[in-house]
């Protein structure tokens, strides 16, 4: 899979722009603010159905227009997929694939698959407990359609939930038949995507450990687990013995919507006890995990989308990284990069196509 051709109207920085691009290597060069990254992150937009850096849509419109407009042409298992995403203010967005509107948006997601690689991934590691779910949920997401209407469902099953929670305190009355309603829904889809969540991490670890070792070029005891109160106790039972504490607060404290993905380095948590390159390696490590992982369940190598990284990472690291390309069967990647001979002479090393897009 890989996209051929891309355009772009009023997305971000770009009043328009149209791109042809190879098949193999693609690389974005310019100083920083001339739209690198919004031109990778239009491409996962395409793929993914939101930004990857900010999920807010009307605020990726370009400033003082009314609508932007993403359009790719794909090529997957030698068929063209034409995916065009568009939004107006005020208006719900629309994706289109080969110009038929998807009912919900969430059935594109999985169609292809995409790995971006950015600065901003360090909040994997240093942000609270969401930011690492969201991750785990993106990447199931990919592979798994089920699952993620199981979360779209339970999440809104937990916002009536809370909001039960308050008008009992806001009245001062309480209504357990209705709160019955709504905590059988969640136990029931909260088992699932637990069982899905803990399938995923059993399946994801050893590939995560096997990348780090070779991105850090040492045997360094990592390890990554799956952190969830449903681990102890099924979430019906759970939220029983929790309904006391919700109703003082006002919001439901347990479930799924509390997990967590723990990142430790030797039995520690690497938030605090990781040095910053041990951090770059495990983040890179996840990352490429990401991508195996995907490739392994969509049987096609995702896209890789790989944002100023080189000026983030030493060497090493960007070797293994370039390095993979080589590899048969690896995919498309795009790389982001503030210095035009750096890119180039790191590009021509692997031996493949490669177009470079000065900006």
């Amino acid at each position: 899979m890989f996209l051929k051709s891309l355009s772009i109207t009023n997305y971000k920085n770009f009043e328009s722009a149209s791109f042809e691009f190879d098949k193999t290597i693609n690389c974005l060069v310019g100083d920083n603010g001339k739209g690198k990254t919004n031109i990778l992150d239009a491409i996962y937009h395409l793929s993914v159905g939101k930004s990857y850096f900010n999920p807010i849509t009307s605020q990726n419109i370009r400033h003082g227009e009314d609508f932007f407009v993403i359009e790719g042409v794909f090529e997957k298992g030698k068929r063209e997929e034409r995916i065009t995403c568009s939004v107006k203010r005020g208006q719900k967005k629309s994706i289109k694939r080969n110009n038929k509107a998807y009912d919900r948006l969430s059935e594109h997601v999985g169609l292809l698959p995409v790995v971006m690689i950015s600065p901003s991934d360090r909040d994997l590691i240093l942000e609270g407990s969401e930011t690492r779910r969201k991750f785990m949920d993106g990447v199931i997401s990919q592979s798994d359609k089920g699952y993620l209407q199981d979360l779209i469902k339970y999440n809104k099953v937990l916002a009536q939930r809370n909001s039960l929670l308050k008008f009992f305190a806001l009245n001062h009355t309480f209504d357990s038949d209705t709160l019955s309603v709504y905590d059988t829904q969640m136990a029931e889809l909260g088992e699932r995507i637990f069982d899905k969540r803990k399938e995923f991490v059993d399946d994801f670890a050893p590939i995560f450990m096997e990348q780090y070792a070779a991105i850090s070029g040492k045997q360094e005891d990592v390890s990554l687990t799956y952190q969830s109160q449903l681990n102890q106790e099924e979430l019906g039972p759970l939220l029983e013995k929790h309904l006391q504490k919700d109703m003082n607060l006002q919001y439901t404290t347990a479930g799924i919507h509390k997990d967590d993905l723990a990142f430790r380095i030797k039995e520690y948590p690497i938030k605090k006890f990781g040095s910053q390159g041990q951090q770059k390696s495990y983040l890179i490590g996840l990352k490429f995990a990401q991508f195996f992982f995907l490739k392994k369940m969509a049987k096609t190598a995702p896209i890789l989308l790989l944002d100023d990284v080189f000026d983030k990472l030493d060497e090493q690291r960007v070797g293994h990284i370039v390095g993979l390309v080589d590899h048969e069967n690896f995919g498309q990647i795009f790389i982001s990069d503030t210095h035009p001979d750096r890119t180039e002479k790191v590009v021509q090393s692997v031996h493949q196509s490669y177009k470079i897009f000065p900006l």
